[in-house]
């Protein structure tokens, strides 16, 4: 784990001004910075700070889950962490007069807002491949971290605003803060955390918070299974999770009787057309029944995550939907695209001429006309015509249709 000074950072952040402010919660604010690198380069980098005593509480759980989660290019990159004093440069004193210091977490930059932004502020809602490859993004992310060893990490805030969209077209699982960290295979009872034996008290966001969860010992992954199948409806219908001006007003209890009920167009975001080819329409209601199934009231009939991702992955190859990451990946998706149909549109005209070139069939004396194809009538000609006497003409048009490809057969002089 690398250690920066906090002048550094102080200073890349440009004294924790608000015009590099990139976000706020609860626990604390987010900086963008610029840090200098080897051979004179310069990184932007997040820099997390505590807003309170709390807060400096939950950055350093943050921080001591980051440092033991395994490296995934679906979580957010953790990439150090300052020792500060409470106060900033100075050193801060607490009751008992000894020092205190806060740190501060330094993390990869993600530079196109989050997955809440994207659905609910964007003047224009992301296409249904789109939601679909940032489900499988998450979905993969939080496979890894419960298959961490020799302890799972249960994030235990799973949302949309907590997923942060990369440059390279790839969503990354953010905010650690009450991510906790247990045995693997012991009962969940025997569950150990540093805030207890029982382990942490149960915590969330409301309307992702898995409602099965309700004390200490009932802490699992399937928790974070819950939570993950709230984000695939708010995916694909496009509605906040917690919306009062509506009835009812949690995307769990309007969508999973819809669902449940056969009715499961009802649910799709509205302003957006609907998936364009039958295909596409099996893949988006599959990805609502899996969702179903991962906000199942009944633990035991919610998928693991494992599980999840199978049934995204085979979801988005239903649909032919192919991933191009980030602007580069997207451009070279069109130009592959492009480079295919002009290609097969070249095989189908050399076809098409070798076809047309093989109606000539002329015999010796022949008077009659019916082995030469022709848009007009000719006299009979000779069996050995010259190459240069077929002349071969072929109009821009795709399709080899007789007003596109012609074979005029001139008589020798």
């Amino acid at each position: 784990m690398k250690e920066f000074s906090y002048e550094e950072v102080e200073a890349a952040t440009g004294g924790f001004a608000a015009k590099n402010l990139v976000g706020k919660g609860s626990h604390g604010s987010v900086y963008k910075a610029r840090l200098r690198r080897g051979g004179g380069r310069t990184a932007v980098v997040a820099v997390k700070r505590p807003s309170h005593k709390q807060g400096e509480a939950k950055l350093a759980n943050e921080i001591a889950v980051l440092s033991a989660a395994p490296l995934h290019p679906g979580v957010v990159a953790f990439l150090g962490v300052v020792v500060a004093a409470r106060s900033g440069a100075a050193a801060a004193a607490d009751e008992e007069g000894a020092k205190r210091v806060v740190p501060l977490l330094v993390m990869e930059y993600v530079p196109n807002g989050s997955l809440h932004d994207l659905l609910h502020r964007a003047p224009r809602p992301p296409p249904w491949p789109r939601r679909v490859e940032i489900a499988l993004d998450v979905a993969r992310a939080v496979q890894a971290l419960h298959a961490a060893a020799p302890r799972v990490i249960i994030h235990r805030d799973v949302k949309a605003a907590n997923v942060l969209l990369g440059r390279d077209g790839r969503a990354r699982l953010s905010d650690f803060s009450l991510a906790v960290r247990v045995a693997a295979t012991a009962p969940k009872e025997e569950n150990e955390d540093d805030e207890g034996s029982a382990g942490p008290a149960p915590a969330g966001t409301i309307g992702y918070l898995d409602p099965c969860y309700t004390e200490p010992g009932r802490l699992g992954p399937e928790s974070d299974v819950f939570s993950f199948g709230v984000v695939l409806l708010e995916l694909v219908s496009g509605r906040k999770v917690m919306d009062v001006n509506s009835c009812p007003s949690s995307i769990v209890a309007w969508a999973a009787p819809l669902i449940a009920a056969g009715r499961a167009r009802e649910v799709l975001d509205g302003r957006v057309a609907a998936p364009p080819t039958a295909r596409a329409e099996a893949a988006v209601a599959r990805v609502l029944a899996l969702a179903a199934r991962c906000v199942s009231e009944s633990v035991e009939r919610r998928p693991d995550m494992a599980e999840v991702v199978s049934e995204l992955h085979d979801a988005l190859e239903s649909a032919g939907w192919r991933r191009h990451d980030g602007p580069r990946g997207y451009a070279r998706g069109v130009v592959e695209r492009v480079r295919s149909r002009v290609a097969s549109w070249g095989q189908r005209v050399r076809r098409s001429k070798r076809v047309r070139a093989t109606k000539i069939e002329c015999t010796e004396h022949s008077h009659s006309d019916s082995g030469v194809a022709l848009d007009r009538e000719v006299s009979p000609t000779p069996c050995a015509l010259p190459l240069h006497c077929i002349q071969t003409t072929t109009s821009n048009e795709p399709t080899g249709g007789s007003k596109s490809n012609q074979i005029l057969v001139s008589k020798a002089i």
